[in-house]
């Protein structure tokens, strides 16, 4: 039976995705004024680095970015060139980093990602940052944490607007996938960590996104997560990406002028 979560499986140049991805975020790294490697908290996957536009203006917006892998691969500087859309957008970019399971379980990463948006929330103005003005946005898993930035139990939220690309909504199907033998969900994590049934909190403005391409599992979590959000009283709206699947979608967040690249930078003019 064909696993519908094991993306390398649907989408047939994976590695050169990867591959290209990896390529974009060394050129950022190396073009971009970057603060590598901020800590925002006590453990070793508690950092963040930090993107500024050219110039030295303050008051600016921020943006945080929060990578995917199902939990379990990539880290933040592999994600640095989201930072190229970011920052063409005016905003400073965060982007987050969060220790990988099996080594830690799914508990550590929600309290990591929180972490790193409390920082920049009492941090980011010392680093030319608006902190009324940010907004967040997460690919895959990172989409699953960014959901747990705005739950009801951290109202106030701090954030503006959140752009939640390819997400995953709802666990316990994951539990008959590939991922299972690797990460070992557990009857806790799913009951406590599905964002379908989290309360949220009104406030931000909510984009949810995923490749048109994407197989039916996320389409479907996606349309249930919008309108669980909507019937909570958040303002939500849901788009499919025209002939992208689930990593085309995140290489083209880092393009400005992509359909996601566009997405990403009016929510974050607007947030």
């Amino acid at each position: 039976m064909t696993d519908l979560f094991r993306i390398r499986d649907h989408v047939a140049d994976f590695d050169a995705l990867v591959a290209d991805i990896l390529a974009r975020s060394a050129a950022t790294c190396a073009r971009l004024p970057m603060i590598a490697d901020v800590a925002t908290g006590p453990g070793p996957g508690d950092a963040v680095d930090i993107f500024r536009p050219e110039g030295s203006a303050s008051g600016l917006p921020v943006h945080m970015f929060i990578h995917g892998g199902y939990w379990r691969m990539f880290s933040k500087r592999d994600y640095a060139c989201i930072a190229d859309t970011v920052t063409a957008a005016g905003a400073i970019a965060v982007i987050v980093d969060y220790t990988l399971m099996p080594s830690v379980r799914m508990v550590t990463l929600v309290d990591q990602v929180r972490r790193a948006r409390d920082w920049v929330r009492d941090n980011i103005e010392g680093h030319g940052g608006d902190p009324t003005r940010i907004s967040v946005s997460g690919h895959s898993a990172g989409a699953h944490l960014a959901s747990f930035l705005f739950t009801a139990d951290q109202a106030p939220s701090g954030l503006r607007a959140a752009l939640l690309l390819g997400g995953l909504y709802e666990l316990e199907p994951l539990r008959s996938s590939f991922l299972q033998a690797e990460i070992g969900l557990t009857d806790q994590e799913v009951a406590a960590f599905t964002p379908l049934t989290q309360r949220h909190a009104p406030g931000p403005r909510i984009e949810i996104t995923l490749g048109a391409d994407e197989t039916a599992p996320f389409h479907s979590q996606a349309a249930d997560f919008a309108d669980h959000l909507t019937r909570q009283g958040l303002q939500v709206t849901r788009s499919a990406l025209a002939a992208r699947n689930h990593m085309t979608s995140v290489r083209d967040l880092a393009i400005p002028g992509t359909e996601a690249g566009r997405l990403l930078t009016d929510l974050i003019r607007t947030a």
